[in-house]
């Protein structure tokens, strides 16, 4: 493993991947990263779906209107479920696992991108977690945050430039504070 800043600087959203598969080593390591992932009182409210089925991914990249549609080319998606009945912060367990499992990825050198399916609609102006529940049989009382694009990167990106960093973003002690 590169150093963490490393990491977090060279992880960047992919939606261009090559044809080339996932092993199973890096799917395991991938959804281990999933598994470990900070949970509130470990309620552990998330499940996940491993996809690598092509019919699969081409059905689930016509999730929403627009953003999904490099899911088809993707080698993996994971989608990402949790319960809310079983946690009152299942948005942010899911979210939480969602970005462990890029970080994870981008250590292996694999690319990823994150697909917010929560709160978002396809073409056709069904709720994108309606649709992704049809295509994929899930439960009714899991409720589907995200879908995580997986894949050997098909492009070169450049790491973040900290030169372009918001620090005017940051406040010290109170709102406005220096």
């Amino acid at each position: 493993m590169e150093q963490f800043s490393d990491l977090i600087k060279n992880r960047r959203s992919m939606r261009k991947f090559t044809d080339q598969e996932l092993t199973q080593e890096e799917v395991v390591a991938l959804l281990k990263a999933a598994l470990m992932s900070p949970s509130s009182k470990r309620s552990n409210c998330w499940q996940f779906i491993a996809v690598d089925d092509k019919e699969t991914l081409e059905k689930l990249s016509h999730c929403k209107e627009m953003g999904a549609t490099f899911l088809a080319d993707a080698a993996l998606a994971i989608v990402v479920m949790a319960d809310p009945l079983a946690s009152d912060v299942w948005i942010e367990d899911a979210a939480i696992a969602s970005l462990m499992m890029q970080l994870q990825a981008e250590d292996l050198g694999l690319g990823s991108c994150w697909v917010q399916v929560r709160e978002r609609f396809t073409a056709a102006g069904m709720p994108s977690g309606e649709y992704v529940h049809e295509v994929l049989d899930i439960p009714l009382q899991l409720q589907v945050v995200s879908i995580v694009a997986v894949g050997h990167k098909g492009m070169e990106r450049k790491p973040f430039d900290e030169d372009h960093l918001q620090w005017e973003k940051v406040h010290i002690n109170k709102f406005g504070g220096k």
